[in-house]
């Protein structure tokens, strides 16, 4: 399959949802024309874009959780316990809607009402359909986002905007490389194109549908130039179906100075590479993901790794935080758990709204050095794909250049292995075959180098198994069990 970065023909589109609409039954129900007189008449109190409009004028942080079970009166409830802590709600998918595997996710509902609490790790929204997703939507009074991690995502997409979901989250890199193993690249990008487009007819009649590619990418020590670059393209490939309004992620990394950096960063970025490409009629706006790795059991110890995440998403005045539990060692949390850190989080939250992080040389080069680490990244990705950015990024991730951590898909090399420094920031081991200028690299080599000397040991893949798992066992950078390095 090839793919290009152009906006798909509206005949050749509405032929291809014939199609889309007939993989499960449920998509009978979805009629364009009626869904958007449906999006049309919500309130804008219930629109994702005008919400966030708002927070980037007022430079608020708002709050979002996760959140989904498999019943539709189970979904009504938690969202319903939620709403009074949070900004915006999500409805969280479960794995076989992700995997497009609808017959065994109405199993999962069958066996759940057996059952009489959920068996499914998310709402089944295609198999629920566009009538009891419209009740789930009107139930409650906050804007409602789909959030799930599928790589062919269209007949998700139809119901749950048909539904009034005014936000889908994912892309066409972000939701396959780091979900799936064997989808090719070209067909999820070519997928979410779809995704993209229908979302821009809406815009077309006036209806302003909000879309976030998924920022923390693994979750594992991904560097910031590597979750940047993905979140730029689809960005990119979003706004070329029409999309007008857009959310780019990144996913907490836990020294305090490269997150706001990031965030900071990353909106820098965006604006540049999307008035590059001659787009000027889009809203901006960014989230910050609280910790996505290991969380401690010790309930204590995981509000702390909460309120660091809250702390660095207002200090970074991201227009919002998806916030964690205190829960997410042992799995699903309650909906008591999920409403508890969203209230720690609104805490730091509130505590910190009045104050700024003042500029300082440690920031600015942090920020400096990431708009190098993009701008090499994203210059070849254009090289590759003949200034198609779609192309580009396929060729990309066959050829090394641009490559996640720790993500399980074929067509990703998993050469590029990070690891912190000696004070947390995530930096480079290993590049493979990204095109990280030679400074930049003897940067990172340096920053590893004096915490090697720290620490008494050689550079090693020993230090990124122990910082994978340093902040479930209570800190940040996975120091080696010597009584003279406990107090570092």
């Amino acid at each position: 399959m090839e793919i290009h970065n152009k906006k798909l023909d509206k005949k050749s589109l509405l032929e291809e949802r014939n199609d889309v609409l007939q993989q499960w039954p449920t998509g009978d129900a979805v009629d364009l024309d009626e869904a958007m007189r449906y999006q049309r008449d919500i309130p804008e109190s219930k629109r994702f874009s005008a919400a966030l409009a708002r927070a980037e004028t007022n430079n608020k942080t708002l709050l979002q959780p996760r959140a989904g079970v498999a019943l539709l009166s189970e979904q009504i409830t938690l969202l319903q316990h939620l709403q009074n802590s949070c900004d915006l709600l999500p409805t969280t998918i479960d794995a076989y809607t992700r995997l497009n595997r609808y017959d065994e996710a109405q199993v999962g509902i069958d066996r759940s009402v057996k059952a009489g609490t959920s068996l499914l790790n998310g709402f089944p929204a295609v198999n629920h359909g566009v009538k009891a997703c419209r009740e789930l939507v009107e139930s409650v009074n906050k804007p409602i986002e789909v959030r799930h991690g599928t790589p062919d995502a269209r007949l998700l997409t139809e119901i749950t905007m048909a539904s009034g979901f005014t936000s889908n989250e994912g892309g066409g890199i972000s939701y396959n490389i780091p979900y799936s193993k064997r989808v090719s690249l070209e067909k999820s990008i070519r997928d979410w194109q779809y995704c993209d487009r229908i979302v821009g007819l809406y815009a077309e009649e006036g209806i302003i549908i909000n879309r976030e590619p998924f920022g923390p990418l693994t979750g594992t020590l991904v560097p910031p130039f590597v979750s940047h670059c993905v979140a730029i393209i689809e960005g990119l490939l979003a706004l070329e179906q029409g999309v007008k309004c857009v959310t780019l992620g990144y996913g907490q990394a836990g020294n305090l100075i490269q997150d706001i950096a990031a965030i900071h960063s990353l909106r820098d970025l965006a604006h540049e590479y999307f008035k590059d490409a001659g787009f000027d009629d889009y809203k901006l706006s960014t989230v910050f993901h609280q910790w996505m790795g290991g969380f401690p059991e010790n309930e204590a110890q995981a509000y702390s790794v909460i309120s660091l995440g809250a702390t660095a998403a207002a200090l970074a005045g991201a227009t919002k935080v998806i916030v964690k539990t205190p829960h997410e060692a042992a799995g699903v949390p309650t909906k008591e758990a999920n409403k508890q850190g969203l209230e720690t989080t609104g805490q730091i939250i509130n505590m910190v709204s009045d104050q700024k992080m003042m500029p300082s040389p440690s920031l600015t080069q942090e920020i400096e050095l990431i708009k190098r680490e993009v701008r090499a990244i994203m210059t070849r990705v254009f090289e590759l794909g003949d200034g198609d950015i779609a192309r580009g990024a396929v060729a990309a991730f066959k050829t090394g250049v641009m490559d996640i951590p720790f993500a399980p898909a074929d067509c990703n090399s998993g050469i590029l292995m990070p690891v912190r420094d000696n004070n947390g920031a995530v930096r480079v081991l290993e590049k493979g075959a990204t095109p990280l200028p030679d400074d930049v690299l003897a940067f990172h080599h340096d920053c590893m180098a004096e915490r090697a000397k720290v620490e008494g040991r050689e550079v090693s893949f020993q230090m990124v198994i122990d910082d994978v798992n340093a902040i479930s066992q209570g800190k940040l950078v996975g120091r080696p069990k010597d009584p003279v390095l406990r107090a570092l």
